[in-house]
Parts: C-alpha cells; structure tokens; sequence
C-alpha cells in the first residue's frame, strides 16, 4: 500500500492548487502527516507537516502560502497551496513525519510557470 498523491499539474505565479493524498486509516490515525517536495535535481524536503491533536507547522519557504489539513474519516490528508512561484515546482508527495519507507507513492508534479 502507498500513499498517493494528486492534484498537482500545470499552474501560472500567482496561482493555487489544492493537492489530496489517500492514506490508509491506521496511517493517519497513528501518525503525524507530512508533505514533502522534491524539487528537479534536488533533495525531498518536509514543507508541512500536521501533527496529531495539535498545530501544523511548515517550512519557511512556504509558510504563509500553504495550509495542510486533514479528514480522518475520509482517510484524506490535504495540502492547499496559494501564490504560487517557480521555486514551488516539484514532486509533492505525502507520508508520515517521519517517513515510513514503504509508504513512498509516486507523487504528484506541480509546476509553476507562465
């Protein structure tokens, strides 16, 4: 089982996306949540993660821009992401914090361009 992203796809600086990440229940319910980028030729860093039963908190580079949220019972977890620019563009995938490794799905690529 992986968890799979999607949402991402083509958007203009400026702009939002919403990305959505099925996960299975035991998976949200045991774990602290996460997205994590992965920009071209870069590292997969953690940019939002939503812990259980208290605040999210988010790397800088995205703070103010991106909210993560999450719907227990639909087995959901969300990353809703404004003013979108260039340095933005990667893989968005979503996994627990810390990360399970078998759990790695293939993502979902957001790039922002004009």
């Amino acid at each position: 089982v992986q968890l799979q992203a999607s949402g991402g796809g083509l958007v203009q600086p400026g702009g939002s996306l919403r990305l959505s990440c099925v996960a299975p229940g035991r998976i949200l319910t045991n774990n602290a949540m996460g997205w994590y980028r992965q920009s071209p030729g870069g590292p997969r860093d953690l940019v939002a993660t939503l812990p259980r039963g208290s605040s999210p908190h988010y790397a800088d580079s995205v703070k103010g821009r991106f909210t993560v949220s999450r719907d227990n019972a639909q087995n959901m977890v969300y990353l809703q992401m404004n003013e979108l620019s260039p340095d933005d563009t990667g893989v968005y995938y979503c996994n627990a914090v810390p990360p399970l490794d078998h759990y790695w799905g293939q993502g979902t690529l957001v790039t922002v361009s004009s």
